[in-house]
């Protein structure tokens, strides 16, 4: 599956009853979020203790398959100019290595300002 830059070219990614899993990356923990099955509403799930990556996917790949998920969605954190820090290519990279291991769609959204907007 790809790692899409498109957004939209993500429902065709998803089958019918499946939903998108929002993933926030942070040092120590893995904020996880799911969606409705429309799309439209994402409500926060759970937030994982960051440990080894094989058992941070381990973890990821039981609430993937408990919750039908079709895709990921990694929050980017960029800087307020659009430059990338160093989270950023950490959320990346965890992204690619996702992507190699399981294959799930995964998209990238820019974080700016989300905390504002919530």
């Amino acid at each position: 599956m790809p790692i899409l830059e498109d957004p939209k070219t993500l429902p065709q990614f998803i089958e019918s009853g499946q939903k998108l899993m929002g993933l926030d990356l942070g040092t120590k923990t893995i904020g996880l979020a799911v969606s409705d099955t429309m799309i439209k509403i994402a409500t926060p799930l759970e937030t994982i203790k960051r440990s080894k990556f094989t058992k941070d996917t381990q973890a990821l790949r039981a609430f993937e398959e408990t919750h039908n998920i079709g895709a990921l969605v990694i929050g980017l954190p960029l800087n307020m100019d659009g430059s990338e820090q160093q989270l950023t290519l950490d959320a990346k990279k965890f992204g690619k290595r996702i992507n190699g291991r399981y294959g799930i769609a995964i998209e990238y959204q820019d974080e700016r300002l989300t905390t504002a907007d919530a």
